[in-house]
């Protein structure tokens, strides 16, 4: 585990306990991803570390992207991160933000990779059968790779299932070479 994950996480906590006893868990997700995508963005990350930069001027600068949803939380959020030398763990803190959402949800998303694009009635039923599987309700979205020539590659947090024809041809490729 990084260690910036290991930073991440007690703020990610802290934040989803108060976004949820304040019903503000998505404005916390939305003003989350918006600082993940400015701190990860090279010219503002560059200034993170930079000892001539005040941690009030990185907090005036990034505070905006929270919207007004927020408030004076979200700026008081932002000051801690900053004065702590934390700002660069901002894309962990969202990632850990949304799995911890996504478990009191009972939600979990999920990629699927097909050789085709799949028509609506097929997506409910894949998408059906998938919800039952994982036994939660699914987030799918959905891409198309014709390298796969069939089948379908899904994705949910660490369980992968690859059921394309490609994925077959390697496994068969690799019995055949033991």
């Amino acid at each position: 585990m990084s260690s910036l994950s290991q930073i991440a996480r007690p703020y990610a906590k802290a934040v989803f306990q108060l976004a949820r006893e304040q019903s503000t868990v998505s404005a916390w997700s939305d003003g989350l991803t918006q600082l993940a995508e400015l701190v990860a963005d090279p010219s503002i990350a560059s200034l993170l570390g930079h000892p001539r930069v005040e941690p009030a001027v990185l907090v005036d600068a990034l505070a905006p992207a929270l919207g007004d949803a927020l408030g004076e939380q979200g700026r008081n959020f932002l000051a801690v991160l900053a004065e702590q030398g934390r700002l660069p763990a901002l894309p962990d803190i969202k990632h850990q933000f949304d799995a911890l959402r996504a478990d009191a949800e009972r939600t979990v998303a999920v990629t699927v990779t097909t050789a085709e694009s799949v028509d609506a009635d097929r997506q409910g039923s894949f998408a059906s059968v998938i919800a039952e599987r994982l036994g939660r309700e699914v987030k799918i979205d959905w891409a198309t790779d014709d390298a796969l020539i069939g089948g379908a590659i899904i994705r949910a947090e660490d369980l992968v299932i690859d059921g394309s024809i490609r994925g077959e041809l390697e496994r068969l490729q690799k019995q055949i070479g033991q």
